[in-house]
């Protein structure tokens, strides 16, 4: 009787852990992105449509969108930042580097016409605009590894939106 129960428990546990998702790959970078205004908003985040989204880099080298007003203290994490608008319009945020690559050059994108990112080396594709951005498919769905996620809050009476870690 203890041995089965014992057996039980193995089981349960061996079972459960084929389900987990490691969302935790990407080294630690500091985020945050300060839309300070709604014309900030307006112009540069996302309009809260089904299936938008915009991307955004801040590196010495490079700065997308182009024109947006980042300052000396906004971080974009450790590939970038990608927010979207599910079908509901709720925004979500999450880091562009692919978790398979851990790369920060490497970074996913949403194909024209397409409810997924992908990653352009490996090939993993990622659900962003619903299921919290889990691997659909690829290496990266072989082994578990989902996009980082990020925060996104009012900025409450000084600021528009905020996206922290």
């Amino acid at each position: 009787m203890r041995i089965k129960f014992l057996l039980s428990i193995v089981l349960a546990l061996g079972l459960a852990g084929c389900d987990s998702v490691d969302d935790d790959r990407i080294p630690y970078c500091e985020v945050r992105l300060v839309f300070k205004t709604v014309g900030d908003w307006n112009i540069y985040g996302v309009k809260g449509n089904a299936a938008d989204y915009q991307r955004y880099i801040h590196t010495p080298a490079l700065n997308i969108p182009s024109g947006f007003p980042y300052t000396a203290l906004d971080r974009t994490g450790y590939g970038g930042l990608l927010i979207v608008s599910d079908i509901l319009g709720d925004l979500h945020v999450y880091d562009l580097c692919c978790p398979y690559e851990c790369s920060p050059q490497i970074r996913v994108d949403i194909p024209a016409g397409e409810l997924f990112a992908e990653c352009p080396s490996c090939g993993s594709t990622y659900e962003v605009f619903s299921n919290g951005g889990l691997p659909r498919s690829g290496p990266a769905a072989d082994r578990g590894y989902a996009l980082r996620r990020y925060s996104i809050t009012s900025g409450g009476a000084l600021n528009y939106r905020v996206v922290t870690r």
